[in-house]
């Protein structure tokens, strides 16, 4: 089968992730799939975890860093009694204890005790370096290092099942957050060791579980054309739709087009804003100083004539 042409497509597929699959394989085959000429997402997904991917095609590659530092929700399940070295399923067992019958009150007071801001070491089976080199690489050569903790928060912790050794439960929590680590500080709370048997991201943002499309959905669709899967793509400003929405004069549009900074404008709310011109069209990421000005930070409009 002759392969398409790259082309400039721009959007997000919030793509649900299958298991046994890394974010980076997921991303190519997104990429392939939409012929798209660049394309990235927004933090990995484990092969083992499943759920929403976004990943951005073409300028909506610039909205990437700012998907990273949202709020990110998942579905945990976790088996107590049972440490690995990597902290999920694929690793090997490396701890084990009888002490796993535990009441749904005191595990829900447990939950409760990490909600708030708290301090978490990030696991050797990460992608963090250390002198030049990934952490998980150092993990399988059997080395451990330090890592310094670092302040992480906790959103909402739903404790939605307590079977014997298996816990079920929801959390939102901040950018770097490490789930595995999450459960294994749950099970050292409880007396006992802990690991992730599934998970699954449900929300990342703005962007909630019924809005994600699978794999096989978007395969199905490629033989339609490439019409039919571009309407799988979501707009690029849908992932900054909390942000304060500005509209600039038909006049202004270029000079932000072309990268200029926008004289004092009273009312401008200070901070990073969406920027639009009049007829509705996004141009790209703002930021307006105490003064008023706005200056652009991410343009995504083609460049027009100043005048």
């Amino acid at each position: 089968m002759k392969r398409s042409a790259r082309r400039a497509v721009n959007g997000i597929v919030l793509l649900d992730k299958p298991a046994d699959l890394t974010s980076n394989q997921a991303l190519q085959r997104v990429r392939r799939l939409y012929s798209a000429e660049k394309a990235g997402h927004t933090g990995s997904l484990d092969p083992l975890a499943t759920g929403m991917l976004p990943v951005c095609l073409g300028t909506a590659t610039k909205v990437c860093a700012y998907l990273l530092d949202a709020r990110k929700s998942y579905r945990v399940k976790a088996r107590l009694g049972q440490s690995t070295d990597t902290g999920d399923a694929q690793g090997s067992i490396v701890g084990e204890s009888s002490e796993v019958d535990f009441s749904q009150e005191a595990v829900v007071g447990v939950l409760a005790g990490f909600i708030g801001e708290y301090e978490q070491v990030p696991p050797m089976y990460s992608a963090l370096k250390f002198k030049g080199q990934r952490l998980y690489t150092l993990a399988r050569q059997g080395v451990e290092v330090p890592r310094k903790p670092r302040t992480v928060r906790i959103f909402r912790l739903k404790l939605r099942s307590l079977h014997s050794s298996e816990l079920h439960f929801d959390v939102t929590c901040s950018k770097g957050t490490y789930v595995r680590t999450l459960v294994e500080d749950i099970a050292v709370a409880l007396g006992t060791f802990g690991h992730v048997s599934a998970l699954r991201r449900t929300a990342v943002g703005p962007f909630g579980e019924a809005q994600m499309v699978t794999l096989p959905a978007l395969e199905d669709l490629a033989p339609e054309g490439l019409e039919a899967l571009d309407r799988c793509l979501l707009p690029a400003d849908r992932a900054l739709k909390s942000w304060p929405r500005v509209v600039v004069p038909a006049a202004l549009c270029g000079p932000f087009a072309n990268g200029r900074a926008a004289a004092a404008q009273p009312g401008l709310p200070p901070g990073q804003v969406r920027v639009y011109s009049p007829d509705g069209e996004f141009l790209g990421i703002g930021e307006v100083s105490a003064a008023g000005r706005l200056a652009p930070r991410r343009v995504f409009a083609v460049s027009r004539n100043a005048d």
